[in-house]
């Protein structure tokens, strides 16, 4: 397994690399790689050539009142993991590496960014699709490779990938879950079992809701009612949002058909929880 910590040294590693006529799959992460990251590998490397992931911490999508000093970081473990899975180059560069201090330029998606998580974190997508952005371009992988759990981050990059015609075709895969249904995620080692135990309540309000809409229902709104009665009877918890959307769009909608999203965000204490679930209407 190859390491490199400079853009200059990824790009020769690049060009030597574009004779071989090999395809490239990428992982972008911000390390403290779980399980949800190595299934993203394991896909990877099932169908490239090369697995390529990526560990940085991008300042650029953490907001003033964020956790980007304590955002859990452990390089040692991460290197080891990747080895297990073969990965054949991990890109960890520095911060100056990524963004010199005279870096001015940002990558925008308007209209899937505003709502759900862009309307709590405004500035928090922008700081994701110009990190991705970046790391597309140096590393122009055939694939990327991106988890459910981060639904609208992933229908965020796709819009962009397709709007700037980026050579990469953006995967998505299904949300590694606990056996009790909970999400995994980096973040999940500084939440106590008290709120692990409490956040479960999103994940089995999003079940209801898709429970409901297997029996039947097909009005929004009662959708909702149902998630929210989960909720509401759920202690010490604030909600965020919760909603049906088009699963393309992240509109909301009145009437379900197609392929539903339900998203949700709740807040425990200082501590945060997103999750989804994707429900595909066949009538």
């Amino acid at each position: 397994m190859r390491i490199i910590r400079t853009t200059q040294a990824l790009r020769t590693w690049r060009r030597r690399h574009d004779p071989l006529r090999t395809s490239i799959g990428l992982v972008p992460t911000m390390g403290a790689l779980h399980a949800g990251h190595r299934s993203l590998i394991q896909r990877a490397r099932r169908t490239c050539d090369t697995v390529v992931v990526s560990i940085f911490v991008n300042p650029l999508q953490f907001g003033p009142d964020e956790d980007y000093r304590r955002y859990p970081r452990d390089l040692s473990q991460d290197l080891a993991r990747c080895r297990e899975e073969k990965v054949d180059l991990v890109f960890i560069p520095n911060l100056d590496t990524l963004f010199p201090q005279d870096f001015q330029t940002t990558v925008a998606v308007e209209a899937l960014a505003q709502r759900w998580e862009g309307a709590q974190r405004p500035t928090h997508f922008q700081g994701v699709t110009t990190v991705v952005t970046k790391l597309l371009n140096l590393v122009r992988p055939a694939r990327a490779f991106f988890g459910q759990k981060d639904y609208q981050q992933f229908c965020v990059i796709r819009q962009m990938v397709q709007d700037l015609d980026l050579d990469t075709r953006v995967i998505l895969r299904p949300t590694i879950r606990e056996s009790d249904g909970f999400a995994l995620s980096s973040r999940n080692d500084y939440v106590t079992t008290s709120q692990r135990q409490r956040a479960l309540a999103l994940y089995q309000a999003l079940t209801a809701g898709k429970k409901a809409i297997a029996g039947g229902m097909r009005r929004a709104t009662l959708v909702e009612q149902n998630m929210a009665k989960v909720l509401n009877a759920a202690p010490g918890l604030t909600l965020d949002y919760l909603a049906c959307c088009d699963a393309r769009t992240l509109e909301p909608l009145v009437r379900l058909r197609g392929i539903v999203v339900l998203l949700g965000a709740i807040r425990i204490g200082g501590v945060r929880f997103i999750d989804n679930l994707l429900v595909r209407i066949r009538r």
